[in-house]
């Protein structure tokens, strides 16, 4: 796949399919995560992947009550003014991020695969998140769906508890990641221009480049 296409393309894909991923498309997946920058190339990672039925109905009571807290603290409000505003177009995109997420939550026994990062030591995520990302376009290069979440900080006792993870070697949390075969299709997500969101040398100047839309466009 060329790497303009995974970069443009792997965008949260939370609908999928409950068919297992394969071994070796995991081996794949963790082998590139391991491949990502890491500073002072300490290496001071560690990934869980999780496909017990178990431990994924464990953890999907915990999501669910994530989310609930989620939904109805940080984003009260813009849920609240996108119900009040449903046919402007931003509502309509957000309405539509919600449902999807709500569709993750709800079907989180599903999902074949959570992929979870954690460093050691590091709470900047300076290692973790690019070897995370590296994880994604991995498996977007499968075919394999994957969506980022940092959802389970709210109640991040009882998720680390249900993963065993050791209380007192300095593990540090960094994403869950859902993967599975999408059921929907791929595509270059929508966004405000690269132009309105960057400046050049000093904040609030002119980048001084004009980009009008994706510059790769498959």
């Amino acid at each position: 796949m060329d790497i303009r296409e995974a970069l443009y393309t792997t965008r949260a894909m939370r609908r999928v399919k409950p068919d297992p991923i394969p071994e070796d498309v995991i081996a794949r997946i963790l082998d590139a995560a391991i491949r990502a920058p890491s500073g002072g190339n300490a290496q001071n990672w560690r990934f869980l992947v999780v496909d017990d039925a178990a431990v994924k109905g464990r953890l999907g009571e915990v999501y669910r009550g994530c989310m609930e807290v989620l939904w109805s603290t940080i984003y009260k409000d813009k849920i609240a003014a996108a119900e009040a505003t449903s046919d402007d177009p931003e509502s309509i995109q957000w309405m539509k991020v919600k449902r999807s997420a709500d569709w993750l939550a709800e079907n989180f026994e599903t999902v074949p695969l959570f992929f979870f990062g954690f460093a050691q030591g590091d709470p900047t995520g300076g290692s973790i998140f690019p070897a995370i990302w590296n994880a994604m376009l991995a498996a977007r290069a499968e075919g394999v769906g994957a969506s980022l979440t940092s959802a389970f900080m709210l109640k991040l006792d009882e998720a680390l508890a249900i993963l065993e993870v050791p209380p007192d070697e300095g593990w540090i949390f960094g994403a869950c990641v859902s993967m599975g075969y999408p059921t929907g299709r791929w595509g270059v997500a929508p966004r405000r221009s690269a132009t309105e969101v960057s400046y050049r040398n000093t904040w609030g100047s002119d980048v001084g480049i004009r980009i009008d839309g994706p510059l790769w466009k498959g």
